[in-house]
């Protein structure tokens, strides 16, 4: 099969792209149409109800856990789902002491909100934010490294910044961290699916993402937990679905032993039935190979961008970028709104987020860039 034979094959697995063209995968991905048999099998079982079906519910939502974790390189019984991020991410820090002098969770100034304002609402437990970056729209890996020390209690961190498309060296923040007894908790929303990720050559204690960006899923999240270090977390809001033995109904002993103890209560299984089948496309394809893919159309937009006198936000270098390009001119906000309308969907934080993945092609970008360049001089003129 030829290349354009296998991406025509692919793109044939998402309509959206019949309608519009879509390049917002760092805001909501596509979502394969497999999806719509999965939905009716739901709407069949909820009709015709009986208690038995939860067994083949939790069989599948575990199967998404097991391929999940393969998918970023953890060993099995070490992920866990929940509906969104902010939920695994409190439940994390439960699991955390902020008694002085180690009372510090170091962090970026390009984290998505949800972290500053976690982390801050701990306040009231003894934690203390310390935010390290200059303010530019890449990560400042120096300064973040230079603020990790004995006082830390957690490094908390994107892999990818969602305003600027940028990308952290992890294995540094690990080293360091671990240097200093530090906990590095890594949020990947913004890479996963795009980047290759390898969560134990990497040594991250947690990392967290979610389905309906890169990976072409709905509804759900996950967590990673480094296994060693599983028998040590206590973590304080959870529910009956942590315990060692949920099904059985009976008073817990205690948690679960592997990750499943950073679970909460009744699980909503459609999220990860949903999630499998753009997981399984994905896992198919590879994530070296979406990688490639992604880098050609990233160049091909700052290639586009730079012809047309447009500031590119997103870094240049390719080890420091990852599967979004953001754009800066005057009347940004406006082209966007203008750009919808056109069936040309992205997004807008700050600047034009350009976001392709693996079922997008070049002449689409070039489409896009297009209209990008009609719409700026009909706005600014």
């Amino acid at each position: 099969m030829t290349d354009s034979e296998w991406l025509a094959s692919l793109r044939a697995e998402f309509p959206v792209l019949s309608t519009c063209v879509y390049l917002n995968s760092n805001s909501t991905g596509a979502v394969p149409r497999g999806v719509e048999d999965v939905l009716g099998r739901y709407w069949r079982t909820l009709s015709a109800w009986r208690d038995e079906e939860w067994n083949g519910w939790l069989d599948q939502v575990a199967g998404y856990t097991e391929t999940l974790a393969r998918f970023v390189g953890a060993p099995a019984g070490s992920v866990v789902t929940d509906l969104n991020l902010s939920t695994l991410l409190g439940r994390v820090a439960t699991c955390l002491d902020f008694d002085a002098p180690r009372d510090r969770v170091v962090t970026t100034d390009l984290e998505f909100p949800t972290v500053p304002f976690l982390w801050r609402g701990f306040a009231r437990y003894g934690a203390t934010l310390e935010v390290a970056g200059g303010g530019g729209p890449d990560f400042d890996q120096d300064a973040l490294e230079e603020a990790i020390d004995e006082r830390t209690v957690c490094v908390c961190v994107s892999h990818g910044s969602y305003s600027t498309g940028a990308v952290l060296d992890l294995r540094r923040v690990v080293d360091r961290a671990h240097s200093v007894g530090a906990y590095v908790i890594v949020d990947a929303y913004q890479t996963v699916g795009v980047l290759p990720l390898d969560v134990t050559a990497l040594g991250v204690d947690f990392l967290l993402g979610g389905a309906h960006k890169w990976m072409c899923g709905a509804a759900t999240a996950f967590l990673y937990v480094r296994p060693d270090i599983l028998p040590d977390l206590r973590p304080a809001v959870t529910g009956w679905f942590a315990g060692d033995d949920p099904t059985s109904f009976g008073p817990p002993a205690g948690w679960a032993a592997d990750a499943r103890r950073l679970a909460g209560g009744t699980p909503l299984p459609l999220g990860p039935m949903i999630s499998r089948v753009g997981l399984d496309l994905l896992s198919g394809l590879g994530v070296q190979a979406i990688r490639r893919h992604s880098l050609t159309c990233t160049d091909r937009v700052i290639e586009r961008a730079d012809a047309a006198g447009i500031e590119v936000v997103t870094p240049r270098d390719r080890s420091r970028r990852a599967g979004v390009v953001c754009l800066r001119f005057p009347g940004d906000r406006q082209v966007r709104e203008a750009l919808v309308r056109r069936g040309m969907v992205c997004s807008w934080r700050g600047s034009l987020r350009v976001a392709p993945h693996v079922y997008n092609t070049i002449e689409e970008i070039d489409t896009f860039m297009d209209a990008v360049e009609n719409e700026r001089a009909r706005i600014t003129r």
